[in-house]
């Protein structure tokens, strides 16, 4: 179908599961599309937003068969050609190890017109869950994201991520989560606090935390794999009083609370 229309392409992020995590700007994004490319990771129901929309699943993980990335961007820019605006759908953020360069580039030089809507990466979203800040400033200058999964299959400069003293956001680690730990216990201390939050934002979520000496073998007896994030990082100790103050301040302190509050009121 040509529609004589100028096609376009939307890279949109889809966050890391939960809907209502979603920009208002992506919700009007997928209203509008005339094909949808989405992505593995991202929650199916986020076609119900796209309700005029082609859908075609184009899932890609790490270490499982997956759709080829030129053929996505064959996809893309055919459909675009055809004056049809495309939307394709990544989770978390598209701009964070999501591939959008090699995308932006190919539709670039194919000539189509491309935008992008941002989104909320894991990263965050399992930092919320664990009620902390990622760049505490009692605890570090800031936070590094890094991937463990490269392209050569060569290892990030662990030593030198480590010696930054800054949170370490850790994504598509948990295949070489042990090794990985240990090379970074050859710059950090053991008892440096970490966690690692699998399906963090989604209904899924479940998270672990722990120190550098033992949260390799925290994830692996609760049964967490990919997808998750580990953070490293003195930040990171945070959670436990945040899980300590939770427990603490139960239903009857949020009741006298809530009472104090009319009274003034």
């Amino acid at each position: 179908m040509v529609t004589g229309k100028e096609g376009k392409v939307t890279l949109v992020s889809a966050g890391p599961g939960d809907l209502d995590l979603l920009t208002l700007k992506a919700a009007k994004v997928l209203a509008s599309a005339d094909v949808v490319l989405l992505d593995d990771l991202v929650n199916p129901e986020i076609i119900t937003l796209a309700p005029r929309a082609r859908v075609i699943r184009v899932g890609k993980r790490g270490g499982c068969r997956s759709t080829p990335q030129a053929f996505i961007e064959r996809l893309m820019q055919r459909y675009a050609r055809r004056g049809l605006h495309v939307v394709r759908v990544k989770g978390g953020d598209a701009l964070l190890f999501g591939r959008a360069g090699e995308e932006l580039a190919a539709l670039r030089e194919a000539g189509v017109r491309v935008e992008i809507v941002n989104g909320v990466s894991s990263a965050f979203a399992a930092a919320a869950g664990l009620g902390i800040s990622l760049t505490h400033r009692d605890h570090c200058q800031g936070v590094i994201f890094v991937t463990a999964h490269l392209r050569d299959h060569s290892e990030p400069d662990w030593h030198a991520l480590a010696a930054t003293g800054m949170t370490l956001a850790i994504y598509m680690g948990m295949s070489r989560i042990e090794s990985l730990c240990a090379t970074l216990a050859n710059t950090l201390s053991t008892a440096t606090p970490a966690a690692v939050v699998q399906w963090a934002g989604s209904v899924n979520e479940r998270r672990v935390t722990g120190t550098l000496g033992t949260i390799a073998a925290h994830a692996q007896a609760a049964g967490l794999g990919s997808p998750a994030i580990i953070l490293v990082g003195n930040a990171i100790g945070e959670a436990a009083l945040f899980a300590q103050t939770s427990a603490s301040f139960g239903s009857h302190a949020y009741d006298a609370l809530e009472d104090a509050l009319r009274i003034s009121a």
